[in-house]
């Protein structure tokens, strides 16, 4: 049986309902403030140049205890761990492409996954402003997807591919597998498979290899 690479989002994916750039917010008490950001940014009104920009601002004086905090009170599924220790057992490999900041996603790497690729942010506490070109896109994902194949020495033929929203339609148009997960309709037609629920091992199932 051929080797999978299975590659997560993040937001509303993995954290259920929210985002990591909702809970880091929270912890400063600017619910509201990345809420009218938010808003914005899927209307398309602010790419995600300017997205970042404005929750840097936001974020000014953000410590790692408050990211720490954030990461543990956020509204994960419940399983990842599980389906992550699952994959690993069957000899496949586990990665999440995420455009939220670095500082946040590589927390996942204590959780099983083989790789956790998100947007370059400054490091904490900021003294350095967002470098446009150390941010991802949806394209972004499908090109570190890439990256990890070579690493694996595999091909996107390969992979399967989790999300919920528009930024993963990319990379669900580019595998052959992919999981729509309490998904929006941007990805109407591009899954061949959907979840909707608080659990990624009902997910996981859905394409699980058997053996």
């Amino acid at each position: 049986m051929a080797t999978r690479l299975h590659l997560f989002d993040l937001d509303g994916t993995l954290i259920r309902g929210s985002a990591a750039a909702v809970e880091i917010s929270r912890q400063l008490g600017l619910g509201a403030e990345i809420a009218e950001l938010e808003r914005e940014f899927l209307a398309r009104r602010l790419s995600p140049d300017e997205f970042a920009v404005r929750a840097r601002e936001l974020w000014a004086h953000l410590t790692e205890a408050q990211v720490a905090a954030a990461f543990e009170g956020a509204p994960w599924m419940t399983g990842i761990r599980e389906v992550w220790a699952d994959i690993r057992e069957q000899g496949n490999y586990c990665a999440v492409i995420s455009l939220s900041p670095d500082f946040f996603v590589r927390r996942l790497l204590d959780w099983g996954a083989h790789a956790a690729h998100g947007s370059r942010w400054p490091v904490l506490p900021f003294t350095e402003p967002i470098d446009p070109t150390g941010l991802l896109n949806a394209a972004a994902k499908v090109k570190i997807a890439d990256q990890l194949c070579a690493e694996f020495g595999m091909s996107l033929d390969d992979c399967v591919a989790y999300g919920d929203s528009m930024s993963d339609a990319e990379i669900f148009a580019s595998v052959p597998r992919a999981v729509a997960v309490n998904a929006d309709h941007h990805l109407s037609g591009l899954a061949t498979h959907t979840y909707a629920g608080g659990d990624l091992r009902g997910a996981y199932e859905l394409v699980r290899p058997r053996r």
